[in-house]
Formats: C-alpha cells, sequence, structure tokens
C-alpha cells in the first residue's frame, strides 16, 4: 500500500471516530434531556394529583398538635395540608367550614367536637374524618360523608385487660352520673360477664353525692373503675376518689396516664399522636377509594397501657414478667 493510500485510510479512521464521539454525546445529551422531561412531566403530573387535605381544629392545644402530627405522618402521600383554628368559638368553626366549602379540598379532618359540628353543619359534598372526640355518637357526629375514629377504649377491650391484670378480682364498681354515661355503664354491665366480672354502677347527680355513693360501693366491690364523667371526676374529687380507693385497699381502674401517676394502679388510654396516624390511615383509604362512607367510628387499634408499681406493690400484687411486656409506662 503507497503512503498517499495509508493517509487516505488513517484520515478515513480519524473522521469515522469523530462521528462516532459525535454521536455518544449527542445520545447522551438526548439521554439528559429525556431524563429531564420525564421529570418534569413527572412533576406536574405530582402537582396536578397532589391532594388537598384541609385541618379545622376547635383550639390550639398541644393534644391536638400531637395528633395532627400523626396524621400527617400516615396520611396520603403528596397531600398538600391547610389548618384553621376555630379558637374554641362554634361560630367562627361554622364560618371557616364555610370558607372549606367552597375551596378545593379533597377531605376535611375535624379536630375536637366543635371543629366537628361546624363541618357537619356547613359541610355536605366533601368527606369529613373527625378525631380527638369522646363518644362521637351521642353529639350525633352522623352523616353520609362524615367518619372518623374513637377517642376512647371500647368496652370489651379494656375489660380483657383488666381480667389480665387481675386475675383473682371479679366485683368491680363504679359511679356515674345518669344523664351522662347510663348508657356506657349499661354496656359495661352486660359485657361484665364475658370477662368474669360483675360491674355494680352507683348513681351520682351532682359531684356532692360523690362521697356518701362512694363508700357505699367500696364496701361491696374488689377494684374501682373510673369512667370519663365529669360529674363524678373534677380536680376536687379526684384526689379523694383515689386516696378513699387505696385506704381501703382497692385497685383503681383510669382512662388516662395521669390517673396512674396520681395513685391509680392502672390506665387504660389512647396515645394522641396513634389517634392522628390512624386517622391518617382513614383518610388514606377514603381518598384511595378502599373504604366507603358512612361508616361506625373506628376504634384505635394500639392502646396505651401504664402502671403504678407503688401501689401495686402497697396493695401486694405483682404481675409476671411476660405480662410487664404489654405495659408501656410505669410510675
Amino acid at each position: 500500500m503507497n503512503q498517499t493510500n495509508q493517509i487516505d485510510q488513517m484520515n478515513a479512521v480519524d473522521h469515522i471516530d469523530r462521528l462516532s464521539r459525535a454521536w455518544r454525546s449527542l445520545a447522551a445529551w438526548a439521554v439528559v434531556g429525556l431524563v429531564v422531561l420525564l421529570g418534569l412531566c413527572t412533576l406536574c403530573v405530582s402537582e396536578s394529583m397532589a391532594m388537598d387535605i384541609a385541618i379545622l381544629r376547635s383550639s390550639d392545644i398541644p393534644a391536638y398538635q400531637e395528633a395532627i402530627a400523626g396524621l400527617k405522618a400516615t396520611g396520603p402521600i403528596g397531600a398538600i395540608y391547610t389548618e384553621y383554628d376555630a379558637e374554641g368559638d362554634l361560630e367562627l368553626g361554622k364560618k371557616l367550614a364555610r370558607k372549606l366549602r367552597a375551596s378545593n379540598a379533597s377531605l376535611v379532618v375535624a379536630v375536637g367536637l366543635k371543629a366537628a359540628l361546624a363541618a357537619k353543619v356547613e359541610i355536605v359534598d366533601v368527606p369529613i374524618v373527625y378525631m380527638m372526640i369522646l363518644d362521637p355518637l351521642k353529639h350525633q357526629l352522623t352523616a353520609a360523608n362524615m367518619t372518623g375514629t374513637l377517642l376512647e377504649v371500647p368496652v370489651d377491650r379494656q375489660l380483657k385487660i383488666m381480667r389480665t391484670f387481675m386475675p383473682t378480682l371479679h366485683r368491680l364498681g363504679t359511679l356515674y352520673d345518669p344523664a351522662k354515661t347510663s348508657a356506657r355503664v349499661k354496656d359495661a354491665v352486660l359485657q361484665a360477664p364475658i370477662s368474669d366480672f360483675q360491674l355494680k354502677g352507683l348513681p351520682v347527680e351532682s359531684e356532692k353525692e360523690v362521697p356518701q355513693q362512694l363508700r357505699a360501693l367500696l364496701s361491696d366491690v374488689e377494684a374501682l373503675w373510673l369512667m370519663p364523667d365529669s360529674t363524678v371526676l373534677t380536680n376536687e374529687s379526684l384526689r379523694f376518689i383515689l386516696d378513699s380507693a387505696l385506704a381501703h385497699q382497692i385497685p383503681v381502674i383510669g382512662f388516662s396516664p395521669e390517673f396512674t401517676r396520681l395513685g391509680a394502679l392502672l390506665s387504660l388510654s389512647v396515645n394522641y399522636g396513634q389517634v392522628g396516624r390512624e386517622t391518617g390511615l382513614l383518610a388514606k383509604r377514603i381518598l384511595d377509594g378502599e373504604q366507603r362512607q358512612p361508616l361506625n367510628p373506628v376504634p384505635i387499634e394500639r392502646l396505651k397501657i401504664t402502671v403504678n408499681l407503688k401501689t401495686a406493690k402497697f396493695l401486694g400484687m405483682t404481675f409476671p414478667k411476660e405480662l410487664m411486656s404489654f405495659i408501656d409506662e410505669t410510675y
């Protein structure tokens, strides 16, 4: 091969190599452009599909904020949350609910009783999910577009847990105001035998009747079960009830860790953050079309169990090691 042909071949190879590098560079830029384009499209789709969730709270208190944080942790991915505060005013809550009705909200979360009542009155065509409300059915929080989660522990679960922690006791007692908690007590009386308990309830129509009825009750029961009742339980009466029960060697079962801290043997409650998390899951199921409305309020699956070990020692009670693993907090 002569020198001219060699030079021509070398030039051709060099030209092909330059073309190859150019095509590779062009292809690389094409891939980058495609990735960017897809990213922009995905962003546009995500933004267009993002759900607006309005949170209407009765007031700005730590318990509500804890529940709201839990809600956001488990609610629909990418949801945009807007919060509104009724400041403890039902009329302001209704005004805010009317504003929400005219917004693009896909779902409204009502936190607390006043927020739920306002939402029920003013919002009829957007799903409403409530939380942090004691006995929502008592307040007639039922509508075709409304459901929520329960704040209290179902009676049957409380009785089963009490049976686990107090295997030798059978006679339970409680005080209640017939105007406020009669239905709850009647339900508990019916369910108590399933867990091998007998429940005796004595009525009190005012705080002044608590001492007399408490003395009568403590002489005939083996454990005292406190239920949410504002007539029976006040800042003044709670300390008296706990002290009187301990003086009679009677264990007290409460519904708040604060009761346990003050001397109750055992309390069964729900964690506010957990209430929010389970409400968030419920909201997600509704928006995804997996859960239809209306439905009865949903009980919280995970409970909080607190035990006062000093009270247990005073009462001569011990718990096996395997039971201790179920306790969330001790005092």
